[in-house]
């Protein structure tokens, strides 16, 4: 696996020798930042070897390089997905490449689904912690294989002291502070992620409620475990784009989750750029 990371990594250096301290994973329907990145090289994630392949609509999967709030950044246009068939292993890949780049605060966004009857579809919420229903995990390992360690050096020796410390708490006051300034209504709460693709039943819902997740959706944890584990301080913000609220239960159609997505979006471009300039 070094051997891929290796060899991916020569292959963006060949295209950029940009040296990028913030990268920024966007998730579903959340692409508009992009219009806020000074660019300097773009690369498609197909070109990339060993790199996976966005297959979501409205992933675009390309990796973009430049300036956002003047700071040299990386962003991900594009995300994987373990219902899209990849391993743990796979979905993570980008993130050791970010580390390679210099990559020292990774901030991932994502669309969710309400399951905190306080939230409302278009809401901002801030990751404080997570339920990990993927049953799964990219720092799973074989005691006798890579020395103990997982498929990108990583040891599971500090897993457990740094479990309750996968959102970084300084950033999360910093955001707090930010969107205060910029009279941002945001929301803080637990982000639990399934398996997909399906979205959830009536029971399920209900059976969220009751394990405390305050939002849902079927990503970002896997990234975020990996982040950490590098050594790289992350934060995390959701949208909500739908809502699951077991009475009142009504079909989310991607349509209407991109809807919501979209005008959710200022607020957190605004929030991200003004975040970003703090770091």
């Amino acid at each position: 696996m070094k051997t891929q990371y290796k060899t991916a990594f020569d292959y963006i250096r060949s295209k950029t020798r940009e040296k990028c301290e913030v990268g920024i994973i966007l998730g579903t329907g959340l692409g508009g930042l992009v219009k806020h990145i000074t660019k300097s090289c773009s690369i498609d994630y197909k070109d990339i070897p060993n790199f996976p392949v966005s297959t979501v609509e409205s992933h675009t999967g390309t990796l973009i390089f430049g300036k956002l709030s003047g700071r040299n950044i990386v962003a991900m246009q594009g995300r994987f997905h373990y219902y899209e068939g990849y391993s743990h292993d796979r979905i993570v890949f980008p993130v050791h490449i970010l580390k390679l780049l210099g990559v020292k605060y990774i901030i991932v966004s994502n669309a969710c689904g309400a399951i905190n009857p306080k939230l409302r579809k278009t809401d901002l919420v801030i990751m404080s912690s997570h339920i990990n229903l993927h049953f799964s995990s990219p720092l799973i390992s074989s005691a006798g294989m890579n020395g103990g360690h997982g498929p990108g050096g990583i040891s599971k020796s500090t897993s457990a002291k740094k479990a309750q410390y996968f959102y970084d708490k300084d950033l999360i006051e910093l955001a707090e502070q930010t969107a205060l300034e910029n009279k941002i209504d945001i929301k803080k709460g637990t982000y639990a992620s399934v398996q997909g693709p399906n979205l959830e039943t009536k029971a399920e819902y209900s059976m969220l409620k009751v394990l405390a997740a305050d939002v849902v959706g079927m990503s970002t944890i896997p990234e975020v475990l990996t982040a950490k584990e590098l050594g790289i301080r992350t934060f995390g913000l959701s949208i909500v784009t739908d809502e699951g609220f077991p009475d009142t239960l009504k079909v989310a159609e991607l349509k209407h989750i991109l809807e919501s997505a979209a005008i959710a979006e200022p607020n957190m471009v605004l929030l991200i750029k003004k975040l970003v300039s703090k770091l």
